[in-house]
């Protein structure tokens, strides 16, 4: 309570006690063991949970590895088949270009040979058997022709036969080519996609991982906190339960409903020594001074200090922030004392 002039007791005991109770931080404020270590377990559970969705995004990342392997896999192997067609197209072509360059020579050498045989005249099969010496000339001469005109004629079917099968094989090996040229794009283009997706599950990993060693520590600040405030109650009723004064009854037992208020002043209490946290101002008419109790909300306290305004079934709690002291209030509680 802002303002208020505490008065004056000499108690030589509650300077001791009070020294103790500003061991504890003050950040640990309004949290008892209680509520700090039910906040630890709390985010232990949020770990739990982080650490099954870790195990299920690592399976994921697994699955997509499998994947990502096996389509690049499949593009090495589409790129050796285009190879292979590649080079295939290409010796297709180089034998298409033999053969209409042999075309080309037989086709010149069959118009060669007919001018010859027009420049000799001994082209037509009449003249021919008319100016032979007797009949096997005019059958050699026959058949010399008819030999003469079925090798070019044969040689000349042959080799646009082959131009033919060539021209055929290019254009198959040029399509089969652009196929699998589509084929490895679209392969390369699902292995990018993976590889995106891989990295951000990856990512996802790793900051899961990172909010687990963040709430690990949390947990841990939390625990020394608890532990804190227990030692410092534990030192507390050791010293309570070793002194006593001015006729003062610190054993005081039972349960007591008194109207208990947030106060957040600075300096020392009516003992002169500081305050801190644990610090209850008291009617010691009603509750003695050094009578331990526990407070729900609150935990642990001291009967260690007075107020002109605390009579009667009032107690009023310290917190170390105004803050938490305007969210403590003015409430009725039951409490319990040792």
């Amino acid at each position: 309570m802002s303002g208020e002039t505490r008065k004056a007791r000499l108690w030589p005991a509650a300077a001791a006690l009070l020294v103790l109770c500003c061991l504890v931080p003050a950040r640990v404020g309004a949290d008892t063991p209680a509520t700090l270590r039910a906040r630890a377990s709390h985010l232990s559970q949020q770990n739990t949970n982080l650490a099954v969705r870790a195990h299920s995004a690592l399976l994921e990342l697994y699955a997509l590895d499998s994947r990502l392997a096996r389509q690049r896999a499949h593009i090495v192997a589409l790129r050796i088949h285009t190879a292979q067609v590649r080079a295939a197209r290409q010796a297709a072509q180089r034998r298409l270009r033999i053969a209409r360059r042999s075309l080309s020579a037989a086709q010149r050498a069959l118009s060669l040979h007919l001018q010859q045989l027009y420049e000799q005249g001994d082209s037509d099969p009449v003249a021919v058997v008319l100016g032979a010496s007797s009949v096997n000339e005019a059958l050699n001469g026959l058949d010399t022709i008819n030999r003469v005109a079925s090798q070019d004629r044969l040689v000349v079917r042959q080799t646009q036969e082959a131009r033919r099968n060539y021209r055929a094989q290019t254009r198959a090996l040029s399509s089969r080519e652009r196929e699998l040229t589509a084929l490895e794009q679209q392969a390369s283009q699902t292995a990018r996609a993976l590889e995106s997706s891989r990295a951000r599950r990856a990512s996802y990993i790793v900051g899961l991982g990172s909010e687990r060693r963040l709430n690990a520590a949390a947990i841990s600040e939390l625990v020394q906190q608890a532990r804190a405030i227990e030692a410092k109650s534990r030192q507390i009723s050791a010293v309570a339960s070793a002194t006593g004064s001015g006729g003062t009854t610190v054993g005081t037992t039972g349960t007591l409903t008194v109207t208990a208020t947030g106060y957040s002043l600075r300096g020392r209490t009516a003992t002169g020594a500081p305050v801190g946290w644990g610090v209850v101002a008291v009617d010691p008419s009603v509750i003695p001074l050094g009578t331990r109790m526990s407070i729900p909300g609150y935990g642990e306290g001291f009967a260690a200090d007075t107020g002109s305004a605390v009579r009667g079934n009032t107690i009023d709690l310290w917190f170390p922030t105004v803050a938490q002291a305007r969210a403590w209030g003015r409430r009725t509680v039951t409490i319990t004392l040792h």
